[in-house]
């Protein structure tokens, strides 16, 4: 994928965490209907095959002999471990609280980053991936009850953790493998191993199919996992991947705001904090992207 001007990217960052932000409220509601690891298959298994015959006339790009390894590993982390793992916590704790948990992943990447393929760390951007979230708990603090499931924490961190790794290991091989086909793979992988899975400890026998169920299922595969892993991708393949990562603290505040104004939740001030303090993280982690893009509009201006 070909490099794009900042604003595109800014759109395409937009367009992911709206996305992602609707995709929490919608899968749990499809806990109604399917069970969890079957519901993770499907979307994923789903947005494979989609995927697959939009990547037909591209074969030449796949190389599935030499780099199935990368494939496989980042199926693993990506696919398998993070959505397996986050479909199964939402059974044990809140969605917001889960998001919470979650939503750490901003700050294990900005440290696995560092440690595994050596991107910038300063106190700055350190400072501000812990702000972010800072941010996303306060948030929730208004919808948290006095019982919290302990499994549903292990859960919870274990997906962040997964989700970190694999965001850096796609980092890591983007230059290696073509990325259409990278998340193509990694869906269907994915998805086989997690349908099968749902099919012989959950059944078929516990769906209750019906249209609202099927389009709920599309939207997941067509748009939670196949174009918005495409453009997470491209976002992380083409920039800092803790940069990147730090828009991701505003998906649960998306998912929040459409519960106040769907669902009738309640507006809170934590709303409010947390919207403050996310406003200043994202601002710190790329405050010195920001500042050598003001020094470069500068420099041109004063060259002209």
């Amino acid at each position: 994928m070909k490099k794009t001007s900042p604003w595109l990217n800014a759109f395409f960052i937009a367009v992911l965490v709206m996305t992602w932000g609707v995709t929490w409220p919608i899968s749990k509601v499809a806990l109604n209907d399917c069970p969890p690891i079957l519901l993770s298959g499907f979307r994923s298994l789903g947005a494979g095959i989609l995927l697959f015959l939009f990547s037909l006339n591209r074969l030449d790009k796949l190389h599935f002999s030499e780099k199935w390894k990368m494939y496989f590993i980042s199926g693993l982390f990506n696919s398998v471990l993070f959505y397996g793992l986050q479909t199964i916590g939402l059974l044990f704790v809140p969605a917001g609280l889960f998001s919470v948990i979650v939503y750490l992943q901003p700050v294990l990447i900005g440290i696995i980053a560092w440690l595994w393929i050596g991107e910038a760390m300063t106190a700055l951007k350190l400072t501000g991936l812990l702000l972010g979230f800072a941010g996303v708990a306060t948030i929730s603090l208004g919808g948290l009850s006095s019982h919290i499931s302990s499994i549903g924490i292990v859960l919870g961190i274990l997906t962040a953790l997964s989700w970190a790794v694999g965001t850096v290991y796609m980092k890591r091989i983007s230059v290696k493998v073509d990325g259409i086909w990278l998340i193509t793979i990694q869906s269907i992988f994915g998805g086989l191993i997690m349908t099968g899975v749902g099919s012989g400890y959950e059944g078929f026998s516990s769906i209750v199919w019906s249209t609202p169920l099927l389009l709920t299922l599309l939207f997941l595969a067509l748009f939670s996992v196949a174009i918005a892993w495409l453009i997470y991708y491209h976002l992380i393949s083409n920039g800092n991947a803790s940069k990147i990562a730090s828009f991701n603290f505003l998906v649960p505040l998306i998912s929040i705001l459409i519960g106040i104004l769907f669902l009738d939740e309640p507006f809170t001030y934590y709303l409010l904090a947390g919207l403050f303090l996310i406003i200043a993280s994202i601002y710190l982690v790329n405050r010195k992207s920001i500042m050598v893009t003001k020094r470069a509009r500068a420099n041109l201006h004063a060259h002209k």
